[in-house]
């Protein structure tokens, strides 16, 4: 048995740098040592624990049973150590923190500017990024800490994942002003199935896949569109639309959005699709963080709103609710 009083719980530090990345100069960079410093504090720790820890394969350090046994233990111990010795007060005026968000460009439109905005006054020294969302790979990004909060579709998750509702979002239909099939009809409810799947539709899909939500929810229908185009940024569906005579479905806040600075106009679909519920997704290490939890507050106070349209859509009057 180990005895606490003679053992440096520093290296406990060490153990998790390693655990974590597999590498005596990364486990270094993150715990302000030197190569050589983790390889003593390996060699303190093996005789420590009595155990080989780590064999080398190739250029990484494989753990061995012990070690991996040891992880999440370790890593928890050390969570709520961080958690025990951090300040509990957060001044946002005077934050230095960085945060790395994912999510598609949705967010990038309806998120950023105002977050943006809301932070210059806000937190002027805090840095936010917003990097590209890795369809269904939130839980890797999370528990690798690449990202600090996944924005998107909610799901169901590992225990250690933690969950904030913000919207649902329904979807509608855009197409060009003036568009040589739909600017016959009388209103924009008037759109039938039939009109809506001889349309030449392009696709919002960041991997290029050719079917989406509203294919899956045709074909429950017997019926299918014309996908003839993908792209991976939905701000360049909306100006392909705004450009040709093809036509899109995107979420009804995104589409409000677009036409303010594009000649569009919104459709209410003619079938019923699923309503995804969107929110932020972290891992629960960062759950009683102070900074972490500023930055979903005013990250929820930015986007609840979109659970409705907008005031002053009183144009969308005749867009049939979506059920």
């Amino acid at each position: 048995m180990v005895n606490l009083n003679s053992f440096d719980l520093n290296l406990l530090r060490v153990l998790d740098a390693l655990l974590q990345t597999g590498s005596a100069t990364q486990a270094g960079l993150r715990v302000g040592l030197s190569q050589p410093a983790v390889s003593s504090a390996l060699k303190r720790l093996r005789a420590a624990l009595d155990d080989p820890l780590f064999i080398r394969s190739g250029p990484r350090l494989e753990p061995t049973d012990h070690a991996l046994s040891l992880a999440v233990p370790l890593r928890r111990i050390l969570e709520d150590t961080q958690a025990l010795l951090a300040p509990p007060v957060f001044a946002p005026e005077t934050a230095a923190d960085r945060f790395r968000l994912s999510g598609s460009d949705f967010f990038a439109e309806l998120l950023m500017p105002a977050l943006a905005n809301d932070l210059s006054a806000a937190a002027p020294g805090m840095q936010v990024q917003l990097v590209d969302l890795v369809p269904d790979n939130h839980a890797a990004q999370l528990q690798g800490d690449k990202v600090d909060i996944a924005l998107g579709p909610l799901f169901d998750g590992p225990g250690w994942m933690e969950q904030q509702y913000l919207f649902t979002a329904d979807f509608v239909m855009i197409a060009r002003r003036g568009h040589p099939v739909l600017g016959a009809l009388p209103q924009p409810s008037a759109l039938d199935l039939d009109t809506f799947c001889a349309l030449r539709h392009v696709l919002f899909s960041p991997e290029g896949k050719t079917q989406g939500m509203g294919d899956q929810a045709l074909a429950r229908i017997g019926r299918s569109r014309r996908v003839v185009a993908t792209l991976p940024v939905m701000a360049g569906v909306g100006s392909t639309v705004a450009a040709t005579d093809h036509v899109a479905l995107i979420a009804r806040p995104l589409a409000l959005t677009l036409r303010d600075r594009l000649p569009l106009e919104i459709y209410p679909l003619p079938f019923e699709t699923p309503k995804p519920r969107l929110g932020m997704i972290w891992h629960r290490r960062h759950s009683k963080a102070p900074a972490h939890q500023w930055l979903r507050r005013r990250i929820a106070r930015l986007m609840t709103p979109l659970d409705g349209d907008r005031p002053g859509d009183s144009d969308l009057s005749n867009l049939a609710p979506m059920s």
